[in-house]
């Protein structure tokens, strides 16, 4: 197999890190090089949003039909060449099996399609002036040149979503892709050049958080960020956007809760629960990854629920029958692995799982009562395990539900609407879905959480909302 050399595409062209240097592209399954992408560095990013700041000026100056017709074009070449484009990468540079990766590029169809949408929705108001001589009304305009930082766990939709919404408004791009997935970034990014975008509009630096990111969200000609990762990166992003009070949109980390009432199928909600926690291993951000479950149907719930996780067919990325493949990295497997087994030492029962098989893949882990002081329960795990508790009612399903410093999503499986409805009001979470797990997608739902998960939204009109400034402007019209 040939390994490919990567570079950034700037302005449109594809070109080597001014130092000289690269890193390997690793395939999670297998640890083999599958890529060899430029190392970024400052020098990089000044010359990308170097770019950028030129390409915002051609591309917001664009006819909105314009803009919408290569938003629609992109969408129209995913559809009818992501598979060839996309897919391949997709399984072997992020690890996601067959139907994930499927997935992922029906639903940057969606997101294409949708922000090609927003474009002619870009509206603006008038309000009263209570001097009849003047008139008064509000225009969005477009940022500016927006940093775009993102993640590796759906690293095609995910990227779609944080661009093209921006893109949309009338923004201009630089995007730090993860270092995990720089390639499938890479691809998307020379198929929105092939649908007609700008070629400074759209650009791209591969490299590592602190040589490449740093420098792009700290830069003095950027004027927003966007990002997808980790609570902690999102900290220290969030302090870099501070000193210059950039607008910034953050998607953070999740601990979500999914509440099992007693008026529901256990068998069912372990089905359900199954979904919601492995998928992709449980790197997902909005993974119900405690799961809360009233006392009367408990004991059956944990009986279907070991039994859903046991039969799992997981590992080969290839197969249409696996439900999951590998953690991305060997850092991913020792985090999950230390929550576990501190959870067990502090007196959580493992009821299954606990254990790493071969290429990465660990195997589907319960556990049981975990003590709420361990990190298996407060903090994100990213991997395919859950703690469940027992719960005496719903007031106490909800009071563990908001005992967490984050609020991304939850959910609620229960027969009664009523008491589905209280629950999603009295969740300290930015969505709640009743009926279903904890992760749904939805192109125009505003995505974003409380408290440590993030700030702003992400999502059809939310996104074009966040990225686009308001501006009042009054008129004197009496002659």
């Amino acid at each position: 197999m040939t390994v490919r050399t990567f570079g950034h595409i700037i302005g449109g062209e594809e070109i080597a890190a001014q130092s000289g240097k690269t890193f390997d592209v690793l395939s999670p399954s297998t640890q083999a090089v599958i890529g060899v992408c430029a190392d970024g560095a400052s020098e990089d990013i000044d010359a990308a949003v170097s770019s950028a700041r030129a390409g915002f000026k051609i591309w917001s100056d664009l006819a909105p039909k314009d803009r919408e017709a290569c938003l629609l074009k992109a969408a129209d070449l995913v559809e009818k060449e992501g598979v060839e484009r996309f897919l391949n990468t997709l399984m072997h540079e992020s690890g996601s099996v067959l139907n994930k990766a499927r997935g992922e590029i029906a639903y940057t169809v969606d997101l294409l399609r949708t922000a090609a949408g927003e474009v002619r929705r870009l509206y603006g108001e008038t309000f009263p002036n209570d001097n009849p001589d003047r008139m008064s009304l509000v225009i969005r305009e477009p940022l500016g040149v927006v940093a775009v930082v993102s993640p590796y766990n759906a690293p095609l939709a995910l990227l779609v979503k944080m661009a093209a919404f921006p893109l949309a408004a009338g923004n201009s791009v630089v995007i730090k892709p993860s270092e995990e997935t720089p390639m499938i970034a890479l691809a998307f990014v020379r198929l929105l050049l092939d649908a007609g975008l700008p070629k400074n509009a759209v650009n791209i630096v591969t490299g590592f958080g602190l040589g490449t990111g740093k420098p792009l969200v700290e830069h003095e000609d950027i004027d927003a960020i966007a990002l997808t990762g980790s609570t902690q990166t999102g900290i220290a992003v969030g302090a870099a956007g501070m000193q210059k009070m950039r607008r910034m949109q953050l998607e953070l980390g999740g601990k979500s809760a999914l509440i099992i009432l007693k008026d529901s199928d256990p068998h069912k909600a372990a089905k359900i629960a199954a979904q919601g926690i492995f998928t992709h291993a449980g790197q997902i951000c909005m993974a119900n990854s405690r799961i809360l479950v009233e006392q009367e149907i408990l004991k059956d719930f944990l009986v279907a629920f070991k039994a859903e996780a046991e039969n799992l067919p997981i590992g080969d990325v290839e197969s249409e029958k696996s439900f999951y493949g590998p953690l991305i990295n060997q850092a991913a497997v020792s985090k999950v692995q230390a929550h576990v087994d501190s959870a067990v030492a502090k007196g959580a029962t493992l009821l299954t799982g606990g254990q790493l098989l071969e290429g990465l893949v660990y195997q589907p882990t319960i556990l049981l009562e975990t003590p709420r002081n361990c990190d298996a329960w407060r903090e994100e795990s990213f991997a395919p395990m859950c703690s469940v508790i027992g719960v005496s009612s719903l007031d106490h399903a909800i009071e563990e539900a908001n005992d967490s410093p984050f609020g991304l999503s939850a959910a609620v499986l229960t027969q009664n609407i009523s008491r589905g409805m209280r629950a999603a009001k009295e969740i300290k979470a930015g969505s709640v879905h009743i009926g279903m797990h904890a992760f749904q997608s939805n192109a125009l739902a505003p995505i974003g959480g409380f408290g440590m998960s993030g700030i702003g939204k992400s999502g059809g009109r939310y996104s074009t909302e966040e990225f686009t400034e308001q501006k009042w402007i009054s008129i004197e019209v009496n002659e």
